[in-house]
């Protein structure tokens, strides 16, 4: 009797915890469970990853080979129309200013390779991954060995894709949070993660890059380099004073002034600067979610605010990046090679 007890005692003491776990989940979870942004009390989630290789201590970080030389050759006076190089000598890479070959052969001598990391969260894998990742093996980094690292809330949702020689597909989970600009600004503290853990062992250079773009021309090893910013297709024809800078001295972002204004959807250069560039990012983040701020363009503006501080050594004119859709008769962006693709809000929206 005494033990039949204990086992109802049990029972009833198991059934009023989980009545009161599944309220407290209700309260702070979404339907599918994942946190729910509460404004400035926003709480870091640490599963990121389920895949990630286990860290040999053995193991050696790669280092990429110095190929600064090959910029020095690049044909600064083939564009009259345009600034091919910054005030510190970084050069801003215009079609008629480099022979493609020329780099491909250099690095493909280094044995350089590319981790490109992608985020295809939510709605966005749908409308978007299948026409970036199709376009990409048609243009990007040719001939280079590359891992396409792809962060989603669904990997198995994720299609198959035939991809080419010495070319990986790699697909990691990461939680998905409420807002969009959550989702934004924390691939900071996730990059940083995966770069740490593997891409650092691995491969030389990363370049990030927005799910939602399309390659439609050569996009290739021209682009690597220490660290690569992209001209905003909005804002490199404006002066400063017109650049949409963060101007809340309270953020972490804020800046007064500055040189360009950076497009975040593309950014890389070798493991170790896209690392510092990323904890710059997600500290600047952090901080400001602790004093109630958040920064105008969220990421976009930590991004300003690190390349202000720390000159990119090449910047890509914005036929990398470019807006196809609502720019016009621009004739000096001659070759668009990665433009940003149509808003698919008959998926976006559902």
């Amino acid at each position: 009797m005494r033990i039949h007890l204990k086992k109802l005692c049990a029972a009833i003491a198991m059934g009023c915890f989980m009545f009161l776990f599944i309220n407290f989940k209700s309260s702070y979870f979404g339907p599918h469970g994942e946190l729910v942004e509460t404004g400035p009390k926003f709480e870091e989630q640490e599963e990121e990853f389920r895949e990630v290789e286990a860290v040999d201590p053995n193991r050696k970080r790669v280092q990429a080979v110095n190929m600064s030389r090959l910029d020095m050759d690049l044909n600064f006076t083939a564009r009259a129309d345009v600034p091919t190089q910054t005030s510190w000598k970084a050069p801003i890479m215009w079609e008629g200013m480099f022979d493609g070959e020329v780099y491909a052969e250099a690095h493909r001598e280094a044995n350089s390779s590319v981790a490109v990391t992608i985020f295809a969260i939510g709605s966005y894998l749908e409308a978007y991954l299948k026409g970036f990742m199709i376009s990409a093996e048609k243009y990007l980094m040719i001939g280079l060995p590359v891992t396409y690292y792809i962060f989603t809330d669904a990997p198995e949702d994720v299609p198959d894709f035939v991809l080419g020689p010495k070319r990986t597909m790699k697909i990691l989970y990461t939680p998905r949070y409420s807002r969009w600009q959550d989702i934004s600004m924390m691939r900071m503290r996730t990059l940083s993660k995966i770069i740490d853990s593997e891409i650092s062992y691995k491969f030389p250079y990363i370049f990030c890059l927005d799910v939602d773009s399309i390659f439609e021309g050569h996009f290739g090893s021209e682009a690597l380099g220490d660290s690569v910013a992209v001209l905003h297709p909005h804002f490199y024809p404006l002066k400063p004073e017109k650049f949409s800078y963060d101007r809340n001295p309270k953020s972490k972002a804020y800046m007064e002034d500055g040189d360009y204004y950076y497009h975040a959807a593309l950014f890389g250069g070798t493991w170790q600067n896209v690392k510092a560039l990323v904890d710059f990012c997600y500290n600047g983040i952090i901080a400001d979610k602790k004093n109630n701020v958040e920064a105008l363009w969220h990421d976009e503006s930590h991004l300003n605010k690190y390349f202000w501080l720390h000159k990119p050594a090449k910047v890509l004119s914005p036929e990398y990046s470019w807006d196809i859709i609502s720019i016009i008769n621009r004739t000096e962006v001659r070759v668009p090679r990665m433009t940003w693709a149509e808003k698919r809000y008959d998926i976006l929206r559902l």
